[in-house]
């Protein structure tokens, strides 16, 4: 069994979308390279599948939840690698990483069956 339910993940699907995007400015490193268009195309990417997964949060449902979570996982790896695949660790690299594992570790804790899905 997995820690994490997919309700539970679906709101931090949205939150960590929303921080994503806004963490040039609220972290800053808002200076218009890599380092800051990175995470705001992820958190954009996030949002648009969390819309389209098929879980309780999703609008679309349309992504099945194990794809989802496979998304998240590669993401996140992509998230926490980039300082130093793009070469801007100089510049920044922590919250690249710590918001890359958080995806990783929610990926990896998150049931694959919606709550209450009886046909799963």
């Amino acid at each position: 069994m997995k820690i994490l339910s997919t309700r539970i993940h679906g709101v931090m699907d949205y939150f960590m979308g929303i921080i994503l995007i806004a963490s040039p400015w609220l972290f800053g490193f808002a200076t218009g390279g890599a380092e800051m268009v990175i995470p705001i195309v992820l958190g954009v990417g996030a949002l648009l599948y969390s819309i389209f997964t098929d879980y309780e949060l999703g609008l679309v449902r349309s992504i099945p939840m194990r794809t989802h979570l496979m998304l998240d996982v590669v993401s996140g790896i992509f998230l926490a690698a980039s300082p130093w695949l793009f070469g801007f660790s100089d510049v920044v690299s922590t919250p690249h990483l710590v918001l890359g594992i958080l995806e990783i570790g929610a990926g990896l804790m998150t049931s694959r069956i919606p709550t209450g899905c009886r046909t799963c």
